[in-house]
């Protein structure tokens, strides 16, 4: 995550820090966290075995519990760092928001723990790695295979929206697919709580509704123009405004020509061109409360919306894995080299993050 009117690099963990210390961090359950308790209630109840993505101040790992041997991605922020680009309530909201969030298309957070150097956020492990990496080794989706995820997506946004929550932050390396190949939406750094509009400028250049980058203040309705460009990114294998420069994409997006190649539906042209809609007021998703109008549109016709919350659905794409542990469909990293245990009881930070 950077800081507040910088643009977001295209990167898998960018909100995530260097290696965690040794101290022995007290877990705090989350609301939503089913089993904290039995996996252990300090950071030395879990080993730490491989990084799975790194970003700006943090980096996720793999961790397991010394207890049950369960697998978790281990979410790792330097403390220091957080405070100095600015982010203090961007990861307090990202806590508060998933530890209330029950969904099937969301990342479970288990608990939160704390020493003098790092917070950790203790996460479900989603062994099928990016929705980017399947894309990119794809190409591009067919329709079928797009308007899948898009659908789960679509639903994972309507839960959000219904807690007065927008998401600020999709893109396919923000979207996970778990062992059976369904969406996990994940990285909630930006996400807030609006009641009716804010005016943080974050997020990812080529995601950016028009209202992010006027600083008009702006609602749930940009989830659903970031839905617009990611089906076009899912079908044609690049976003539809993209610039060397990101003054460039904002120009671009601001300017509003979309571009079709000619393989896209017309369904699909259409939900698109009504996604990407710059009047805020006129934009499909936000004409209808929880998103009815989105679903409604012809391009998701053959969608059984229960059946796919339901999780009844086969997914187009079965991620290739092992074992529950298995990190084949992560990237891999350079581990970053031990640290010594952070000096007790000196944290200067510890009154900002006190509901860790």
């Amino acid at each position: 995550m950077l800081d507040q009117g910088q643009p977001a690099p295209r990167a898998y963990g960018q909100h995530l820090a260097p290696a965690p210390g040794s101290g022995p961090a007290a877990c705090a359950p989350a609301a939503a966290g089913a089993d904290a308790a039995q996996e252990g209630r300090t950071l030395d109840d879990f080993q730490l075995l491989r990084t799975l993505g790194t970003g700006t101040f943090g980096r996720v790992f793999l961790a397991q519990s010394k207890t049950t041997q369960r697998y978790y991605a281990m979410k790792v922020l330097r403390k220091s760092q957080v405070v100095k680009l600015k982010q203090v309530e961007h990861i307090n909201n990202e806590k508060g928001i998933l530890e209330v969030s029950r969904h099937p298309f969301i990342v479970q957070l288990t608990c939160t723990m704390q020493n003098e150097r790092n917070l950790y956020m203790l996460m479900e492990y989603v062994p099928g790695g990016e929705l980017f990496s399947h894309l990119r080794r794809a190409g591009r989706f067919p329709d079928d295979v797009a308007r899948f995820y898009a659908a789960e997506i679509v639903m994972a946004l309507d839960y959000l929206h219904t807690m007065k929550i927008i998401w600020r932050d999709t893109k396919p390396e923000n979207i996970l697919l778990d062992a059976a190949g369904h969406v996990k939406l994940t990285d909630f750094g930006f996400a807030k709580r609006v009641e009716e509009r804010t005016w943080t400028l974050c997020g990812t250049p080529e995601y950016l509704a028009p209202e992010i980058i006027q600083s008009k203040g702006h609602g749930k309705a940009v989830d659903w123009w970031a839905l617009g460009i990611l089906i076009f990114e899912m079908l044609a294998g690049y976003p539809p405004f993209y610039d060397d420069n990101p003054f460039g994409i904002y120009e671009k997006i601001l300017e509003g020509k979309l571009a079709f190649p000619g393989f896209f539906s017309p369904a699909a042209k259409d939900l698109i061109q009504r996604l990407l809609t710059a009047d805020v007021g006129k934009r499909l998703g936000n004409l209808q409360g929880e998103g009815r109008d989105v679903k409604a549109h012809a391009w998701f016709a053959m969608i059984d919306w229960d059946a796919l919350l339901a999780r009844q659905v086969p997914a187009p794409i079965v991620p290739p894995h092992r074992h529950p542990g298995d990190t084949c469909n992560f990237d891999k990293y350079p581990e970053p080299p031990k640290e010594p245990a952070p000096e007790a009881g000196v944290d200067p930070y510890y009154h900002l993050f006190s509901t860790f």
